[in-house]
């Protein structure tokens, strides 16, 4: 493949069009596995690579490593701490894990079973009498937001409202200063700092008022490395609800597109639902929810397939294409849930592994067990689907079906 073929193929991955299907360019992209862009930039795009750079000390994810930063990483100011390098990014996963997972608070998200099945109980007893459903506006979107802002504890009547954040964040995040208008970055910067402000809003009510949620036992967790300050504490919630929602969403939407797609599956999961675990793995390697980390920095010169990368480079990984490399998937374009030795990268690998994965896991498990339970001969109204803009964070804007 010639050197002005591979950036070509990118172009046409991060085109709108690829968007409904681009795991035939990822196919091609694969043909080079450390491809060097015409701004300079590196593409990673086979298994092997993507888990020797994700777990290599040399990797940066903190932007200020990049020779030339992002516009929308630039706009940060207190970065999350998967923008974090160690040994900061560690301590401050280890402080926001003490309250939200093993070891120390190992039943919080298996003991949110019964509240998660109850709330996609009542989305669901909303769609009586509707001939045609959008899962993504009736169901994929209101479930986990209400999910992570219990958690978080963020006062119902202030749902909406992330709506609108999470939307112009997500689309900041492609900004491309060569195609795209100035406001949809701007946009993206306004609504950090709206989301934040109001996070750290919340988070002075629990000072004066502890309550019982995550932000309180943030605030208020006393462990080994003391407590967080409270713009780690906002950055660790602004974290949570933006990566835990918007790759829920993602999940639970390309499911329920993928068992539609595959009649037989969906028979057989409401048929067995214990095949759920197995099958929601399947999904994060077939059709993930997210498909791009769209930048990690060398911290130095890193070597990678036999390509020198040089100190402060913008690296892009390519991880659906990773998930789909038939070098480690046999038959990688079949979904099968009965896969074995499914060592997938739908939540990344090494010290970023994605924080909030069990829960998604959870969640998505439960929602497509009780979808596929009680919807009642579902087909899709268009396939494809129209999806949202964004080829990092991939998956249906909305995704009709009709019931009997």
């Amino acid at each position: 493949m010639t050197t002005t073929e591979t950036p070509d193929i990118l172009r046409r991955i991060l085109d709108y069009s690829a968007r409904a299907d681009p795991y035939p360019l990822y196919a091609e992209l694969r043909k080079t596995p450390v491809a060097q862009q015409e701004d300079g930039s590196y593409v990673i795009s086979t298994y092997r690579e993507l888990t020797g750079i994700l777990h290599n000390p040399h990797l940066s994810s903190d932007a200020r490593n990049l020779s030339h930063p992002m516009p929308a990483a630039e706009a940060r100011t207190t970065p999350p701490f998967i923008g974090l390098d160690p040994p900061e990014h560690d301590r401050l996963r280890r402080m926001a894990m003490r309250p939200f997972g093993p070891p120390h608070t190992p039943g919080l998200v298996d003991g949110m079973r019964p509240d998660l099945t109850a709330t996609v109980s009542g989305l669901i007893d909303n769609f009586a009498g509707k001939q045609q459903i959008d899962i993504v506006d009736d169901f994929a979107y209101p479930f986990p937001v209400t999910v992570i802002c219990h958690l978080l504890g963020v006062p119902r009547e202030d749902e909406p409202r992330f709506h609108v954040w999470v939307n112009a964040i997500i689309d900041s995040i492609n900004y491309n200063p060569k195609t795209d208008p100035k406001e949809k970055l701007d946009n993206g910067v306004q609504a950090r700092k709206d989301l934040n402000q109001y996070l750290g809003g919340l988070l002075e009510q629990r000072h004066d008022r502890p309550g019982d949620d995550l932000l309180t036992r943030l605030a208020n967790d006393d462990g080994p490395e003391g407590r967080m300050t409270d713009d780690e504490i906002v950055s660790t919630a602004y974290l949570l609800l933006i990566a835990g929602h918007e790759t829920t969403v993602n999940l639970i939407t390309n499911g329920m597109l993928t068992l539609l797609r595959h009649p037989q599956v969906l028979q057989r999961l409401r048929n067995e639902p214990d095949l759920i675990v197995r099958l929601v793995e399947e999904l994060l390697r077939y059709e993930p929810p997210v498909h791009i980390i769209p930048w990690r920095a060398a911290y130095s010169d890193i070597t990678v397939a036999d390509t020198t990368i040089p100190k402060g480079s913008q690296i892009m990984l390519m991880l659906a294409s990773g998930s789909r490399d038939p070098d480690r998937f046999d038959d990688p374009d079949r979904f099968d849930p009965d896969r074995r030795n499914n060592q997938h990268l739908g939540f990344g690998s090494g010290i970023h592994l994605c924080f909030g994965g069990p829960m998604a896991r959870l969640e998505t498990q439960i929602a497509l067990n009780e979808l596929v339970r009680r919807l009642k001969n579902p087909r899709l109204v268009a396939d494809p689907p129209p999806y949202r803009p964004s080829p990092v964070l991939r998956g249906p804007i909305h995704l009709h079906i009709e019931q009997s």
